[in-house]
Parts: C-alpha cells; structure tokens; sequence
C-alpha cells in the first residue's frame, strides 16, 4: 500500500505550510531519509524527509501551493502501484489572474491606504514592518529584491557560512596535534559545493523573513519603491500606495573607487566574490577593513594565496589598537601578506590577471582584486522629496524621523552604524514613533561590534585611545592563554580587555579577541548599559 506524503505540523500555532519546491519529480526513486521536498510556514523554512523507501508515485500538492497540516500532498510506492489522488482533501487556491501594466506605466492607485509603508526589506525594514503591525498598525512592505538585506543575502550570513568552512579546514590541519592521525590529510576544495552551501542558508533566512512578514500580516510589494511629490509611494512606476508614515529602509550599496582600470572584469565587489564558483589562486583585496578582512582569512583558509591593501596605518581602525596589531599578526602567520600605508595608483591587465600597481613603484598581481572599502547608503527611495542630506546619507535625529515630518529612516541608510543588529533596533524605534508618536529614543551606547575572523575580535564602549582623551583610566587584561577552558580547547590566542574610570570604576570599554567573543561580548554589553563599576561586576 502506498505511504502517504503529508503536510507536517511544525510547531502548536502551525495551521498550513506552503510547498517551495519538491526535489524530485513523479517516477523518480527515493530513499527513506532522502531530502524531497521544502516547505516554508509561517516561522522559517524546512526540509522534509522521505518516510519510505520506493517511487514518488504521486505529486498532489504543487509548488506554491499553500496546503493545511495533515494534508496528503503526495504519495510513495511500489513501481507500477495504482493510487488515488484524492485531490478533493483540499482545496488548491485558484490561480491569481494578474493584469499585465501597459507600457506606458499608467500610475495604478490602490484603494485602501495604509497606516505606515517600509521601503525596503533588510533587518531594519522587515523588522519596522512587523514591529508596526504587532502595534495594530495596517502596514506595507515594499522591496526590490530578496528579503534580509545586505546581511542575509551579500554580508554577514554568506560571509560566516565560508569563515566556517575555513575553521573546519583549520581543524582537519591541526588535528595531529590532538592525536587525531588521518591516513591522509589531503583535501579539495569544491567551491560550487561551497558556494551552494551558502545560497542554501541564505534562502532558508530570506524566505524565514518573507513567511515572517506574511504572518504578521504585512502586505508584501516585490519592485523599486519610491515616494513622490504627494508623500505617496510609487512601485516601480506604475503602483501607488497612499499611507500616513513611510519608513525608508533602503539599507546599503558597494563603496566605489576611483580608480584607473576599475572596470576590468576580475576586478569584483564583495556581491561578486560571494558568487565565484572558481577558487582564485592570487586574491589581492584592496580595503583592510571588517569585510576585507573578513573575505581575506575566509579565502585564504579555502587556499588563496592572499595580499590586504590598506591605506591607514593598521587594519581594522576602528577596533582597539592592541586588537588591530594582534589580528595582524595571526593573519600574517597564516600567509597572509598585509600591506598598510599603502596607496594605489592603478589597475592594469597583465595578461588575464590584475597588477595593482602601488605608489613607489612596487605592485601586486592576482588573479582577482577584492574592492572592499565599505559601503554606502542607497538613497534610491528618496524620489521627488527634498530631504535633509550629510555627507550623502540621511539625516535623522534621535526618533529615527528625517527632515521631513512623518518620514523615518532607520538602518544602514544613515548610516549612523552600519550593523544589521544596531539597524533592528532603530527599525524598532522607528515603527513605535511612527504608529505611537515621537516617544522613544535611539540609545547606541551599549551596542556591541564583532569582527568575525579566527579568532573573533569584539568590542563595546570606546577604545583605549578614546577614553584615555575623555578620562583618567585603568586598564585590566587577561590572555587566553592563561585560561583553562582555552587552553583545553586548544584555542587559547588573544586576550580580554577592560577599560575603566580611574576615579569612579565606571567600565568604558571591553574588547576581546578570542575564541567565543561574540558570545562573551554581550555581557560586557550589558555591563557598559548598566553603568555599573569595576567592583560591582
């Protein structure tokens, strides 16, 4: 008899699921634990294994399909085994007919207007638009491309998933000194394998958001949203969405250079690199700041032969000065050659690879060239409204509103502090101004930075060069080394270290470079919020 294929119940609150995408096709043979299909409800995505053993004899749900929990949604069996698709067990939504836009974009006016609009759907936007909605409020989503941002999709997420990789190869390397002997430690990398692995997570969290959204009743616009004369938001042209508030969640873009030869083909964003399905021999990264720094340790651990270009005087500036100069070290003990002071002039072809010729007349050559100098808002949104601009990016004040009253932007488009978790809160403090009024304050304080190499860099509060300029300090420090848990671990390199108000006690600042930092970093960041004393800790 044939197995049942069902729609799981994932959870109490879980009522339906939706069908992302089934892995095999009718006819095809599958093996019980086999991955066969994804779902997407409306907290995250999932995998759905296969029961039994046999041929996928039949697909009732389809892909898109929106299916309640215990619904047969396709069945398994023997080859040539007859089953009844009782299609009749649910009722499949019928088909949306879309009216297609005339060329020549008539503006389409929506008759229900919304209490806020988000443009944009990063970790600022997507969470101003729930956190609006859970406050009563009817809410609007608008985003250009996949849901999470720069984080999720080209920043934080892809990034970790390759620094992960790279750890893994660091243990492989380092497990005979464990008593851990491979008969060969030889190893390949198979970068589309890497790369796959990354887009695998990364659409797991993006479609997590967009269910999340869904969830909380946020009404979803997939195009290029941009406010016009009235204060209303048009969708790529030819939609209007009227609304009280708009919040402008626009995010970031890729810093450019002006450079002589920037425009030669192996010359790659960050965006860029994260999709190469071909590992580079040479990676020369021009930028020595966190994702330089960052997409240098991950590719040198995968075996890029790798060089850091840095103007300033040490990588990493914004970070405590003793964390800048150990973080160099280390990586300059893992091969790679980090060179600061350092201006470039051009970029030349040499014969399918990249010389970046420097000033002094010394040059490096790669096979490709990471451009990593930051980013910067994209102000795209912004359309037929004067705002108040600095320095190219939107002013706000401390309510997250803009110049112009009604109209907030929170996350990386001020560009005040350009971290997904510092553009949660703002997006937070932005959706409660906006739905309640002007009540609650951006307070940064306490918000934490973590630099995600091997090992971690993180900081709260100010760097000792900040304090000793405002304060009369002291200065506490403890090494890794010195600490059991490490040393037993085997990951015992950095150091903690506490910066305090000589008279008062008062912590300033704590930065740790060391394995766990990002965990550990967040109770310095209670500490420093807490304002409490060396001796009170």
């Amino acid at each position: 008899m044939a197995h049942e294929i069902i729609m799981p119940k994932a959870g109490i609150d879980m009522t339906e699921g939706e069908i992302v995408k089934w892995f095999k096709k009718e006819g095809d043979p599958v093996t019980e634990g086999e991955i066969i299909l994804e779902i997407m409800t409306d907290k995250t995505s999932m995998e759905l294994e296969a029961e039994a053993s046999g041929i996928l004899l039949k697909i009732i749900g389809q892909e898109g399909e929106t299916v309640p929990v215990t619904t047969v949604i396709g069945y398994i069996g023997e080859q040539g085994e007859n089953v009844v698709a009782e299609k009749d067990k649910y009722t499949a939504p019928e088909e949306e007919v879309v009216e297609e836009v005339p060329s020549h974009k008539t503006l389409t006016r929506l008759e229900d207007s919304y209490n806020v609009i988000v443009i944009g759907g990063g970790p600022a936007g997507y969470v101003a638009a729930i956190r609006a909605s859970q406050h009563g409020a009817k809410v609007a989503i608008v985003e250009k491309g996949e849901f999470g941002g720069t984080c999720l999709n080209v920043g934080c997420i892809p990034t970790k998933a390759y620094l992960s990789t790279g750890e893994i190869i660091d243990g492989v390397e380092n497990a005979a000194a464990r008593g851990i002997n491979f008969e060969s430690t030889n190893y390949k990398v198979n970068m589309p394998k890497v790369v796959q692995y990354k887009n695998s997570v990364v659409k797991k969290l993006t479609s997590g958001v967009e269910a999340l959204l869904r969830s909380n009743q946020v009404d979803i616009f997939k195009g290029i949203g941009k406010i016009n004369k009235n204060k209303d938001v048009v969708v790529d042209g030819t939609t209007v969405i009227k609304g009280d508030k708009i919040i402008i969640a626009g995010g970031s873009k890729v810093s450019s250079i002006n450079l002589p030869g920037i425009d030669n083909p192996n010359v790659l964003s960050s965006d860029d690199l994260l999709a190469l399905e071909e590992l580079p021999e040479t990676l020369a990264v021009i930028g020595g700041g966190v994702i330089g720094i960052e997409m240098a340790q991950a590719f040198e651990a995968l075996g890029s032969k790798v060089t850091v270009i840095e103007m300033m005087d040490r990588i990493i500036p914004s970070i405590d000065v003793e964390a800048s100069e150990l973080l160099t070290k280390l990586l300059k003990k893992k091969g790679v050659d980090i060179k600061t002071s350092t201006k470039i002039i051009e970029l030349a072809d040499k014969g399918g690879k990249v010389e970046v010729r420097l000033e002094g007349g010394t040059s490096v050559v790669a096979d490709k060239v990471l451009v990593s100098i930051g980013r910067r808002p994209d102000i795209e949104a912004l359309g037929e409204v004067d705002f108040e601009m600095e320095n190219g990016k939107l002013k706000v004040d401390r309510y997250m509103e803009t110049s112009v009253k009604g109209i907030y932007a929170p996350g990386d488009v001020n560009a005040i502090k350009m971290l997904a978790h510092v553009a949660f809160r703002m997006g937070e403090v932005a959706a409660d101004n906006a739905v309640k009024g002007n009540h609650r304050e951006l307070n940064l304080h306490s918000s934490p930075s973590v630099v995600y190499t091997h090992p971690e860099v993180a900081m709260v509060g100010l760097t000792e060069e900040q304090a000793r300029e405002k304060y009369d300090v002291r200065v506490g420090r403890f090494d890794f080394v010195a600490n059991g848990r490490a040393m037993a671990s085997g990951d015992n390199v950095g150091f903690v270290k506490v910066i305090a108000d000589n008279k008062y006690g008062e912590i300033l600042g704590v930065h740790i470079v060391g394995p766990a930092a990002a965990e550990i970093i967040n109770q310095a960041s209670l500490i420093v919020e807490m304002e409490i004393t060396v001796d009170e800790v």
